[in-house]
């Protein structure tokens, strides 16, 4: 009989807790480093603290909502797919529903019962939680024997590292895993947000800011060429520095050469309205204040923050009178309520990002197991990977599955 194999697993966030929990299915003694005070800090914030587990979609379109990569996840997905994470938490207590886009969540929207459900399982099965933070992986002639933690040392097997990427550092996720694989030899790619709030030097967000739009649709296009390169229905929000909110996250992923001038967002605020059924209902709103001033005869077409500035776009004096507005001043307001228009200029901060982009290159991971082609019985997963995927519970099922796989090919590989 051979020993039982010691592996420990670096990170408590969901690929980490997952890591561990399909070491100790494999039979290993297992322990789990995480240098904050309790697991699954980002987790608990996730879909606004709802926790978009998974997408409910197949493996091929799962994987066309992966920008980065996507091959490299077929092994994993194989391995732990969308359906078994939907399968792991109801089993552990936690029913799921299904909203728009195929998006799951737990039924309670709480992201504390997912995260509990996976602390509860580490328990269950044994695993060891130490919060403490991984100084050094420690290896010899080529394979990983052990890790430096910032209270001793730990002997291993096989170590998993699942430390995050580099954004959301209050949570836990500053980085720290890259320079561990750094020091191993590994190449790490540049480090740039993902789903990311995009600013814009236009002072007409400062002026509405904390207005969101409901049920309009975003077009991205390059500015030179007007080329789409984004489009989308949703929710959105404009803010200090520019805008933010789901449909601006998602595009984020989309523009990863993001430069002042480069693209402009045009803004649907009437995307169920033709060109003439809109104009038939301006027709109808000027008829009802046929007698009022221009200004105050939009309260039933826009929000009370978006009227100063659609007055000075479309240059109708505010005090004209509605039944005076010409059919040409018509039109322009018509344009303007399917086309308005905001530049963008960059990304904010990647501390401010939901997703890190880049990571430790997939080159020198083994996708069949999650093992480094570097280092004998290292292995990584979750946002550390150089993969990343748009919102919808993606990102959270890569760091199920790369964490599964890895911890199940950890506990599994013979000596």
């Amino acid at each position: 009989m051979n020993e039982t194999k010691k592996i420990v697993v670096i990170g408590g966030g969901a690929a980490g807790m997952m890591a561990a929990i399909y070491a100790a299915y494999g039979g290993a003694e297992v322990t789990l480093l995480e240098k904050m005070n309790a697991c699954g800090k980002k987790l608990r914030i996730t879909g606004k603290g709802r926790c978009n587990v998974t997408n409910d979609c197949t493996r091929e379109e799962f994987l066309q909502n992966v920008p980065s990569n996507p091959r490299f996840l077929y092994g994993a997905l194989s391995f732990f797919s969308t359906e078994d994470t939907m399968r792991f938490f109801e089993d552990a207590g936690v029913p799921l529903k299904v909203e728009r886009g195929r998006r799951v969540f737990p039924v309670s929207d709480k992201a504390e019962d997912i995260v509990r459900a996976l602390t509860d399982r580490c328990k269950e099965l044994g695993v060891r939680i130490l919060f403490e933070r991984a100084e050094d992986l420690i290896v010899s002639d080529g394979k990983i024997v052990g890790v430096r933690s910032s209270q001793g040392e730990l002997s291993a097997d096989a170590v998993i590292v699942c430390t995050g990427g580099a954004s959301y550092p209050r949570t836990g996720s500053d980085g720290d895993g890259y320079r561990l694989a750094k020091k191993i030899g590994h190449t790490v790619t540049p480090l740039l947000p993902s789903l990311v709030p995009i600013v814009s030097r236009d002072k007409v967000c400062a002026e509405m800011q904390g207005l969101s739009l409901r049920n309009v649709a975003l077009t991205v296009r390059l500015t030179a060429s007007g080329k789409t390169v984004y489009e989308d229905f949703g929710e959105m929000m404009f803010t200090h520095f520019g805008l933010t909110g789901p449909m601006i996250l998602s595009a984020s992923a989309h523009l990863p050469d993001l430069t002042p001038d480069k693209y402009e967002a045009s803004i649907n605020l009437k995307p169920a309205l033709d060109e003439k059924t809109l104009d038939a209902r301006l027709l109808s709103d000027f008829h009802k204040y046929q007698n009022k001033d221009f200004q105050n005869a939009l309260g039933d077409l826009l929000p009370a923050k978006m009227i100063p500035i659609v007055l000075r776009r479309s240059g109708i004096l505010p005090h004209k009178k509605v039944n005076s507005v010409t059919k040409e001043e018509r039109r322009v307001l018509r344009e303007l309520l399917q086309d308005f228009r905001i530049s963008l200029d960059g990304f904010r901060p990647l501390n401010e990002a939901i997703v890190t982009k880049g990571g430790v290159s997939i080159r020198e991971i083994n996708p069949k197991t999650m093992e480094s082609k570097l280092c004998r019985g290292l292995y990584f997963a979750g946002e550390i990977l150089d993969v990343d995927a748009y919102t919808g519970g993606y990102n959270l099922q890569i760091a199920f599955a790369t964490g599964a796989l890895a911890g199940n090919s950890a506990a599994e590989e013979n000596e």
